[in-house]
């Protein structure tokens, strides 16, 4: 593989995608190829089918090179944000004298606020910064090229489940890729959606998937916060499924046809085709249905927002991103009411790419690119 193409792997919850590729001009990218599987997910932390997680990388690593004409030895690995854990915390290391500041300085930083090295559960992946600080306790975004005998900040750890990274490797490995770098998803999606001045002023994201939902705190070029619960788009197909007896290929249609502030009378309908002929269903019934779901996702989003012990300014907005329920019409305005300030769906903006559910295996591709090219400091070296 050519040594400026780097190849990622996202662990989505309904499918597998490894895209491999290099950076374009004006900051796009130039896919080389592309491959995917779907799966049976994850939830609750853990895989539905883990029996059938091999077959899925293999046929997505393979769709991938057979799309790129070329072999994958190599991967950044996405950690969903359901095998991963943040803790941000206030950290210092002094130099006993004046020195310039590098990434050696930085790392130093990173490694003495790393209290995780011998914990029995999880593994530190990422670090990143929320903010530096300077010996005359300014903050800053950037200190290299600074002087001072110390350096400070709020460092945001990124903690992988050691189940999880065992279980991949020994994956890859059987397939014959010995090498992986693991970074958090969810830390990707915030670095590649957000420009950095946006970012320094924090940042609220919800990715809301097919099984699985992220709440997101960002800050600087770090997650101030995470929250994770196994509930999502696919859970709605399933209530309608249920709730009018028929099956979950037609209950899938039906949920893409719905306009959830369509206040319909009792006579209107949906249509959806089914094998043979189209089968009209009642717009109310429906309706109610797929709000009765969106309201309890949006109750268990407003929770972890009131679990956040950090404080963020009331005005900024919510960004919602995934392919969950980001499609539904009507569904900014359905959240905005619900969890009291602006929402705005984000995704990536980029030619050809610009779907929400394109957000997290974008992202890696992005960070992955930046940290092979040594533009970003971000993987832990502990």
């Amino acid at each position: 593989m050519a040594s400026n193409s780097v190849s990622v792997i996202d662990i989505g919850s309904s499918m597998i995608t490894v895209l491999m590729g290099e950076r374009g001009i004006n900051n796009t990218f130039k896919i080389k190829g592309r491959g995917y599987a779907e799966y049976a997910g994850f939830e609750n932390g853990e895989f539905i089918e883990p029996e059938s997680l091999k077959m899925a990388f293999a046929m997505a690593i393979a769709n991938c090179e057979m799309s790129a004409g070329e072999k994958i030895n190599e991967v950044y690995v996405g950690v969903p944000g359901e095998f991963t854990t943040v803790v941000s915390k206030e950290c210092s290391v002094n130099f006993g004298k004046r020195k310039r500041i590098t990434d050696v300085e930085i790392n130093q930083l990173y490694s003495a606020g790393n209290s995780f090295k011998k914990h029995p559960t999880h593994t530190v992946i990422n670090n990143s910064p929320i903010y530096f600080t300077t010996e005359d306790g300014r903050r800053v975004i950037d200190p290299r090229g600074q002087y001072g005998s110390m350096l400070g900040g709020m460092i945001s750890y990124e903690l992988a489940e050691n189940n999880f990274l065992d279980y991949v490797d020994g994956i890859l490995s059987g397939l014959g890729i010995k090498t992986s770098t693991y970074i958090s998803s969810c830390l990707a999606e915030c670095l590649h959606l957000f420009d950095p001045q946006l970012r320094d002023k924090y940042v609220l994201l919800v990715d809301c998937g097919y099984i699985t939902t992220n709440v997101m705190l960002a800050r600087g070029d770090g997650l101030l916060y995470l929250s994770n619960f196994s509930m999502g788009g696919a859970y709605i197909t399933a209530d309608l499924a249920e709730c009018l007896k028929i099956n979950f290929r037609e209950a899938e249609a039906l949920k893409h046809k719905t306009v959830i502030t369509w206040k319909a009378t009792p006579q209107d309908t949906y249509e959806v085709q089914s094998k043979e002929f189209v089968v009209p269903y009642s717009a109310q019934d429906t309706n109610q249905i797929v709000c009765d779901r969106l309201d309890m996702i949006i109750k268990y989003i407003n929770k972890a927002l009131e679990n956040c012990i950090y404080d963020f300014p009331e005005y900024i907005p919510l960004y919602l991103t995934g392919g969950g329920v980001c499609y539904l019409k009507g569904i900014k305005d359905y959240f905005s009411k619900r969890i009291g300030r602006k929402v705005e769906i984000i995704s990536p903006n980029l030619p050809n790419i610009s779907r929400p559910d394109s957000s997290s295996e974008i992202g890696l591709l992005d960070v992955a690119i930046d940290v092979n090219e040594g533009y970003l400091n971000i993987i832990s070296q502990y």
